[in-house]
């Protein structure tokens, strides 16, 4: 008996529809384990919420600090204003003087 060789055409009849999985999307999925079942769907869910959680507390933590920094900033300014090494010197006893003031760049 001659050996006839199958094709897609001859298998399929006319009219049909066929669907084909890609071999490498099956085999990804067999290597990783990854099915679409309910139970991987709500894990994954569940991880990305606990990601997006976590995404917020660190947004939230950033705004907190840039805060602390800009109070920090005007601290610095406030005790680097003119008037206030005026007020400091004069009750420590200490004069100002512009002429002992270098710039050093």
């Amino acid at each position: 008996m001659d050996h006839i060789p199958l094709t897609l055409k001859s298998v399929i009849p006319k009219g049909s529809t066929f669907l084909i999985f890609p071999s490498s999307l099956v085999s990804v999925n067999s290597i990783l384990g990854i099915e679409c079942n309910p139970f991987t769907i709500v894990f994954l869910q569940a991880t990305l919420s606990k990601i997006n959680v976590q995404c917020e507390q660190v947004k939230q933590e950033i705004k907190t600090q840039i805060k602390k920094n800009e109070s920090l900033s005007m601290k610095i300014n406030e005790l680097a204003s003119l008037d206030k090494i005026i007020e400091v010197a004069h009750s420590q006893g200490l004069s100002y003087n512009n002429d002992n003031i270098k710039s050093v760049e």
